[in-house]
């Protein structure tokens, strides 16, 4: 069984962790931090003795830069939220063939773009998402990131993308 659990990146000058936006998630443990005040923060689950994470669009809006979270899913792929103020919030993931298989779509005649943006239209969005926290993107790379398979693990996939964004360096 691999690794189920939140990533959650953000910037502000103290420890995410006390942020009113994600008081419901005791028990943080800070995974990294970068230049500029950038936090990565896990919170590992599920059990039902977990709360909530939070939400990254108070994040976002708490802190005044972008925010980001990454849902682990059995260490095979990831459910990728992201808000910033100016921006607004998108939602993609990574590993797509194994979140298909978790979704099971195709079941019911959906598809995994009736969930989550592709990675063009990600990579876009993460482009500003990155302009705004005061990083330049490649799109181009971050695609490479949103369309690739694990490696073999998918938070792997989930620190190359806050890389590629500039945010926290591998």
């Amino acid at each position: 069984m691999g690794y189920w659990g939140y990533f959650v990146v953000g910037r502000a000058e103290r420890p995410l962790a006390e942020l009113a936006a994600l008081a419901g998630a005791e028990g943080m443990t800070l995974r990294a931090s970068a230049p500029g005040g950038w936090q990565v923060w896990e919170y590992a689950g599920p059990d039902s003795e977990a709360g909530e994470v939070g939400n990254m669009n108070a994040l976002a809006e708490g802190t005044g830069a972008p925010a980001l979270f990454g849902y682990v899913m059995d260490s095979a792929c990831v459910v990728v939220e992201a808000a910033a103020p100016q921006s607004g919030g998108w939602t993609t993931c990574l590993a797509r063939a194994a979140m298909a298989r978790y979704l099971g779509v195709g079941q019911e005649g959906l598809t995994l773009e009736d969930y989550f943006l592709e990675p063009g239209d990600a990579a876009g969005r993460a482009v500003a998402w990155a302009a705004e926290a005061g990083h330049t993107a490649d799109a181009e790379a971050l695609v490479d990131v949103l369309a690739a398979d694990p490696d073999p693990l998918a938070e792997n996939l989930f620190f190359r993308l806050l890389d590629r964004l500039g945010v926290v360096p591998l």
